[in-house]
């Protein structure tokens, strides 16, 4: 297991990682599946809207499915470039497009991160209000070995 955790942070070059987080009752990974690309719009949280700045198209984001489920359920692409968000009045937020990649069979539970040693000092469980956080190659490495 070290091995191919190794591995995979070898191989993840510049790109960056993020978790996304979305009500499933507003929208799901399964309808994020059928639609395909979607803009991940409604972030208004400077923070928030500074990470969607950051990312990078390519970057790969999991889908956290919050409040009833509380988990990573999937994963998403960032697949356009960062435009202001039309639904906005104010015309400080803005989106980026996010395409479908996978949707994990069993997913994995806040519960779950919260009992990984490697995994307790990601944003999900010390900023746990934030929409849009960073994962670090580490953290993404883990769940990613723990999900498949």
């Amino acid at each position: 297991m070290v091995k191919l955790l190794l591995i995979l942070i070898m191989i993840s070059g510049d790109m960056k990682y993020w978790l996304i987080k979305s009500e499933p009752d507003t929208w799901s990974i399964e309808q994020q599946e059928k639609n395909m690309i979607e803009p991940w719009d409604g972030v208004r949280n400077y923070q928030a809207r500074n990470n969607i700045k950051a990312m990078e198209i390519g970057d790969l984001c999991f889908f956290y499915h919050s409040v009833s489920q509380r988990k990573i359920v999937g994963i998403v692409e960032v697949c356009s470039d960062y435009r202001l968000d039309p639904n906005d009045e104010t015309m400080k937020f803005g989106l980026r497009d996010m395409k479908f990649i996978k949707k994990f069979s069993r997913g994995y539970s806040l519960d779950e991160v919260k009992t990984h040693p490697l995994l307790q000092d990601m944003a999900l469980l010390k900023q746990s209000r934030l929409s849009v956080q960073p994962v670090t190659d580490v953290e993404w490495n883990v769940i990613m070995s723990l999900v498949e």
